[in-house]
């Protein structure tokens, strides 16, 4: 979708504008502006357009973010160099990819996202793609988690008990249930069942956090 075509109904708000696209039969940039998701497409992962859903999610304005790196939306330089290579492989084979992912608004406060990814240059995945954002704050508030914390849950979410945690990571199984107990009392749960639920029950392969 063109930048003429997209300035083009900035303000779609109106009705004239929505019942000249119905008329016409031109409903893929009225979708686009009014998308419950964001909407973002990347070039070598700079942001080269959005949908006004991915600027409020992050809390700028559209103008803002054109031409940026995606590395501003991510809490720590580290994370946004962790996370490049995700999904690549996958993104090649079959041209989709998806996982759950803490990203940085402007305030700066730390919150979920379901990302979904389709490369439109599919031997280079990061070439040039387009990419959805979901919002899952409003049901999976942002707990930060030390990279202990992170391992103990990946190995709960494979089914292990505190014992084989304790010799998978060289510790005591003691320390295991104080990292159990931790957890329960971040996410606010009793049980592990609860806890990958609380953590949207989501593969462990498909999260990525610090």
């Amino acid at each position: 979708m063109g930048k003429t075509r997209i300035d083009a109904i900035d303000g779609i708000g109106t009705c004239d504008t929505i019942d000249r696209a119905f008329a016409t039969g031109d409903l893929a940039a009225l979708a686009y502006e009014h998308s419950p998701v964001g909407i973002v497409v990347t070039e070598s992962r700079v942001i080269r357009a959005c949908n006004p859903a991915f600027a409020v999610m992050f809390g700028y304005d559209r103008d803002d973010l054109i031409d940026q790196s995606f590395e501003f939306l991510y809490p720590t330089h580290d994370e946004f160099v962790k996370i490049r290579d995700r999904g690549v492989q996958a993104l090649r084979e079959t041209n989709t990819y998806w996982d759950e992912r803490v990203m940085a608004r402007k305030d700066g406060t730390l919150f979920w996202t379901r990302v979904r990814g389709h490369s439109l240059t599919q031997e280079n995945p990061l070439a040039r793609a387009v990419w959805t954002f979901a919002d899952l704050s409003g049901h999976r508030p942002y707990h930060p988690l030390t990279p202990r914390e992170h391992e103990v849950v990946g190995l709960l979410s494979e089914g292990r008990t505190s014992k084989e945690i304790a010799r998978v990571l060289d510790i005591s199984h003691r320390t295991v249930e104080v990292y159990r107990a931790r957890l329960h009392k971040k996410f606010g749960v009793s049980n592990t069942n609860a806890l990958l639920s609380a953590m949207s029950g989501v593969p462990q392969a498909h999260i990525f956090t610090n």
